[in-house]
């Protein structure tokens, strides 16, 4: 069926093509797979309106077996048994049609169900043949040296910016002449300066405030002049020595020893 389908069935007819079978094979199937898939579509619909005639033939049907079945009834009142008997037959008869109608029906869909799946497949298995030719046709062009190629000038390319940018952050001038390990020492020493010199700052004395001495009462009628609060003068703060006078005061004191 899929050989139908897709072109392989007769392809052995005709001993005359010699070498150039091959060169038309993918072309022929490409073709009757096309064809093959427009007369699918054709029977689907082609069956579609045959379910659709019998639909109508069945309701059509199923009206006569109500009308012989009313027919009987009225025949049966008035006592005449062979226009009833008769009309019982018709209305057998329409049964029967309905019945096989509906048998015909059956089939129709279990075809219509079989075609559609069918074309669901031939679509499928033509995608994946596609997709397989694209696949094939991409790989031929591409070649592992070529990707080793790339990967390489990638490599490349990655290495010389990285030299690039080395050269641009290395310093220029002045600051090229500059020794960071003499900075670092430098700045050292400027630390440990000002480390020395606070260490030898003497602490600030606090200002005190003596309190004003209490006045003697005031005889009655007596008057004394207000003597104003004076605050103590803070004492003055020791004069702070130099290194070098704190030096020439160690060694003073270690000739003495």
């Amino acid at each position: 069926m899929f050989k139908k389908l897709f072109g392989q069935g007769g392809g052995h007819g005709g001993g005359g093509g010699g070498g150039g079978g091959g060169g038309t094979s993918q072309s022929g199937t490409r073709q009757v797979t096309a064809t093959s898939t427009q007369k699918t579509v054709d029977a689907i619909q082609k069956l579609g309106e045959t379910e659709e005639l019998l639909n109508k033939r069945r309701n059509l049907l199923e009206k006569k077996v109500n009308e012989a079945l009313e027919k009987t009834k009225e025949y049966q009142r008035a006592k005449n048994q062979r226009a009833a008997l008769m009309s019982l037959k018709r209305k057998k008869a329409y049964e029967k049609q309905i019945e096989q109608i509906d048998n015909s029906i059956s089939r129709v869909n279990e075809q219509q169900m079989m075609l559609e799946n069918q074309r669901t497949t031939a679509e499928t298995v033509l995608a994946l043949q596609q997709g397989v030719r694209a696949n094939k046709a991409t790989m031929q062009e591409l070649n592992i040296d070529d990707v080793d190629k790339t990967m390489d000038e990638i490599s490349e390319a990655q290495d010389q910016m990285q030299q690039m940018n080395d050269v641009l952050s290395q310093p220029i001038g002045t600051a090229a002449d500059l020794d960071e390990d003499e900075l670092a020492a430098e700045l050292a020493e400027l630390e440990a300066e000002d480390l020395d010199s606070q260490l030898l700052e003497p602490a600030p004395v606090p200002a005190t405030r003596v309190p004003a001495r209490a006045q003697p009462a005031a005889a009655a009628g007596e008057r004394y002049p207000a003597v104003p609060a004076q605050s103590a003068r803070p004492a003055a703060r020791p004069k702070q020595k130099t290194p070098e006078e704190l030096e020439l005061e160690a060694l003073e004191a270690e000739m003495a020893a």
